[in-house]
């Protein structure tokens, strides 16, 4: 009997086993080489070096490069998204598929046979968590198109030790009540614990955020557990908004940059070259051997912003130039010359210009 009483005992346990490790799911912090208290930049910088390392057009002898692509992925899309690494952190992969429920993980594996193991059943509860901090930060165009280093000084409350103590994990609870013989009556009262007191001091923290090329106006750049402090939980996030700044040569949209040139009439009629000076410094070259009218538009391919999920793809610049014609006037003789030179007889027409828009 006590051998049999053995053996449940070994396959019970074998089976809880098996059911952490498949409730557990993959490790996405460690598929993608992050600690847990990664940013969200860090964890797309891992994923962009991995995935360029382990694309299985890259490793066709690889049985493994498909599967491990599609890991990386995985985390990835996991790990990127606010809300579903949130529930990821909580419940492993397989809370994903049900959603933040705060239940037991392993009720879907037994069933209702309830073993008992010390609490498993209880629900979850809560953890009580700081503000979100958001600021805005000014960035230059420059800094966008080829990256940049900043360091923001930040003052963070910090909790210290302080005399005395304090309610703490303040909670609802059943409590029953007697009345008298055979009465008893049940009513909700808060309860709380005594926790040692603290306050919160503020202290200089240096953080350093990388402006990463191709970075966006009003993207957030997330620092976890920076924000405001919660005395009986987690702080919450400090969250910078790339804020950008006007320049004075372009203007961006999208991935692509727009500029006006002003030529001169003469200019316009024989053609030009000139170097454009780009945010990086290097010079674009543009040149023209026809007619150049106002308002006419040039594009040069690649010459744009880089692209934020891939750097190695760039917008295109577009150019639109402005004709600046001379003062004064002309005396008989420079009109007829003019005439004769061009060879265009005398139009006008009037029309609706914002048609079709």
């Amino acid at each position: 009997m006590a051998t049999i009483v053995c053996w449940n005992t070994a396959f019970l346990l074998q089976i809880i086993i098996v059911a952490v490790q498949v409730l557990a799911g993959r490790d996405f912090y460690a598929i993608l080489g992050v600690s847990k208290n990664a940013n969200t930049n860090q964890i797309k910088r891992a994923y962009r070096k991995l995935a360029k390392e382990h694309h299985p057009d890259k490793n066709k002898n690889d049985p493994d490069a498909e599967r491990r692509f599609q890991d990386l992925g995985a985390a990835y899309e996991v790990l990127s998204d606010e809300e579903k690494r949130r529930v990821y952190d909580r419940h492993g992969e397989e809370g994903l598929g049900k959603g933040d429920t705060g239940g037991d993980p392993f009720s879907s594996f037994f069933g209702d046979f309830g073993f008992g193991f010390g609490g498993m059943r209880e629900q979850e509860q809560e953890i009580p968590r700081g503000g979100d901090v958001l600021m805005d930060l000014d960035v230059t165009l420059e800094e966008l198109y080829s990256g940049n280093f900043v360091e923001v000084v930040r003052y963070k409350p910090v909790a210290k030790p302080a005399r005395g103590t304090r309610k703490c994990n303040c909670r609802m609870e059943m409590v029953t009540t007697q009345l008298g013989p055979g009465r008893f009556q049940m009513s909700q009262q808060q309860v709380c614990d005594e926790c040692p007191n603290v306050k919160f001091v503020p202290e200089e923290k240096v953080l350093e955020i990388e402006i990463e090329p191709g970075m966006r106006d009003g993207q957030i750049y997330p620092f976890v557990a920076e924000g405001e402090p919660h005395v009986d939980g987690e702080p919450g996030d400090l969250k910078f908004k790339i804020k950008q700044s006007k320049h004075k040569m372009f203007e961006r949209r999208g991935d692509d940059l727009y500029t006006n040139v002003t030529i001169s009439l003469t200019d316009a009629l024989v053609g030009f070259e000139m170097n454009i000076e780009h945010l990086d410094k290097h010079k674009v070259h543009v040149s023209r051997d026809k007619i150049t009218w106002s308002g006419a538009r040039l594009r040069k391919a690649g010459e744009g912003m880089p692209n934020y999920e891939n750097n190695n793809v760039k917008g295109a610049l577009y150019i639109t130039f402005d004709v600046d014609f001379p003062k004064g006037a002309l005396t008989t003789e420079q009109k007829e010359g003019l005439r004769k030179l061009l060879d265009q007889e005398s139009k006008q027409t009037v029309y609706n210009g914002l048609q079709g828009f």
